[in-house]
């Protein structure tokens, strides 16, 4: 009996959840279209980049003897003209001395004989040869205040003090050696390669002649404060590669830029009348890319389409629309090929509304 009653008490908790699950109706597909969009935009084309300072120097010993003093850190910014080391300069002291010495003799001798010219006691020759004396030892004290002058390595401008190579307080350097590098990185050279046919649609183009805007993406994918302007373009084709070179200047007021570093140059593009359409709008088939078009009766058909270029969360296409076409963007997962639905209009200008704020974000 108690079985029974309890069999009875199963049936109807099944009868009471199929009643249940027969309330819960599924929610209604949601069908949304909308027209492409015809619209002057600019496509920004990225192209691989070196960024160097506009003044990247080596900075060298012109004189051989140990490293006495040294000023500076790695990576401290330094004035034009600020003294940076400081070799040991004993020898080169005594030569300057040695060489004042020897003016000042000559200065004497020449002076005597000038006198013992004017009496006609000694030639004119003589004269001659005494005053040749005398500017020899001027150019050798110059000479020796320049090689004095070598012991102090100070900054040809304004910079930022690089790797030391090597050298240390007390460490013997001989002449030519490398002891560091000095960057200016006021402005920023920041170079990048142009395909043959890229570089003839840009020095055929409007922009032919003119210093072209341009961006710069950072490695965290971060777009610099600053924009650059294209000043120059190299010679010669890369014969290897079919590249060629360009050149755009970037002010770098807050010194984020060093010399060294890598990223994109975001080039724009003009594309008047471009045909747009939210990237959310299409569907993969086969590595071929398709949207479904709602005609007149409301019955949905794939149709091919070819992209031109894509920006964020937008495709430009080539081939395949018009801007009278009304296309799917929502529910596209929920439909067939055929299918007649009961689509929603969404206007051009809150659907461009809506992909500015993907944009923001």
């Amino acid at each position: 009996m108690r079985s029974f009653n309890f069999l009875i008490c199963i049936a109807a908790l099944y009868i009471s959840g199929c009643k249940h699950d027969e309330q819960v109706q599924p929610a209604e597909a949601k069908y949304t279209v909308t027209n492409p969009i015809l619209k002057d935009t600019l496509v920004y084309h990225e192209y691989v980049s070196q960024i160097h300072s506009i003044q990247h120097i080596e900075l060298r010993t012109l004189e051989r003897g140990f490293l006495q003093k040294i000023y500076v850190d790695e990576g401290q910014s330094v004035k034009e003209g600020q003294i940076l080391f400081q070799i040991l300069p004993i020898l080169n002291e005594a030569e300057v001395q040695k060489a004042r010495a020897e003016l000042s003799f000559a200065k004497i001798e020449y002076k005597n004989t000038k006198n013992l010219s004017d009496q006609k006691v000694v030639s004119i020759n003589e004269l001659a040869l005494s005053e040749a004396n005398l500017n020899k030892a001027k150019a050798e004290l110059s000479l020796a205040e320049a090689h004095l002058k070598f012991t102090e390595i100070r900054a040809p401008f304004d910079g930022i003090i690089g790797r030391f190579n090597d050298v240390r307080l007390g460490s013997l350097v001989d002449e030519g050696e490398l002891l560091t590098t000095l960057s200016d990185n006021s402005k920023m050279w920041v170079y990048f390669n142009l395909p043959e046919a890229e570089y003839l649609n840009y020095i055929t183009g409007p922009n032919a002649g003119n210093h072209l805007p341009v961006k710069l993406q950072l490695a965290n994918h971060s777009v610099f404060a600053q924009e650059g302007i294209i000043e120059t373009i190299e010679a010669d084709f890369n014969n290897e590669t079919g590249n060629i070179a360009f050149r755009a200047t970037f002010l770098n007021p807050k010194g984020i830029l060093r010399n060294g570093q890598t990223g994109n140059i975001l080039m724009p593009i003009p594309h008047p009348n471009a045909l747009m359409i939210p990237q959310k709008a299409t569907f993969e088939i086969l590595n071929k890319k398709y949207v479904y078009v709602v005609d007149k009766d409301d019955v949905i058909q794939s149709r091919e389409i070819k992209i031109k270029s894509e920006l964020q969360h937008i495709y430009e296409l080539e081939t395949g629309l018009n801007e009278n076409d009304r296309i799917l963007i929502e529910g596209i997962r929920k439909v067939k090929n055929g299918e007649t639905i009961d689509p929603q209009f969404k206007g051009q200008r809150r659907l461009w509304a809506e992909l500015n704020q993907l944009f923001a974000e």
